[in-house]
């Protein structure tokens, strides 16, 4: 009876260890507003968990209405999470409007996120904060 009672207690810590990890990673998923630090103009993001477990992210409402072209253009793809440094790695993000694609990772921050994409090595980057939003903005 004391071994089986171990045995639950083992694979219920085992779970709950795993349900946090999970918890964990799918913190990113949501809607972010974000400015293109090229143009300043503002978007709406949604990033979501794919089906095959890692992070991407669509536009899903432009501030510029010549720009809605653009929307559910996925333009970041392939981010994983890296628990131990508590960030989304090896990840790429497009640039529409200039047509380059660059490496990133994303880090939580007070309010949002902070998103970097760089060219090579991180030094050779730039950072953006995006602020979590609550809902899908609407279109018009």
């Amino acid at each position: 009876m004391k071994k089986i009672t171990l045995l639950l207690i083992a694979l219920f810590i085992g779970a709950s260890l795993n349900m946090s990890a999970q918890s964990e990673a799918d913190a990113v998923c949501g809607y972010y507003y974000a400015k293109d630090p090229f143009t300043k103009e503002g978007s709406q993001v949604r990033i979501y968990k794919a089906k095959d477990g890692t992070y991407e992210g669509f536009i899903c409402w432009v501030e510029n209405p010549a720009k809605k072209n653009f929307i559910n253009y996925k333009f970041l793809k392939g981010f994983t999470y890296n628990a131990e440094k508590k960030e989304w790695q090896n990840g790429t993000i497009h640039h529409p409007g200039n047509g380059n694609t660059y490496k990133s990772y994303i880090k939580l921050c007070d309010g949002g996120i902070k998103v970097r994409g760089y060219v090579g090595v991180s030094v050779l980057g730039m950072t953006t904060t995006w602020t979590r939003e609550t809902k899908k903005r609407t279109q018009e």
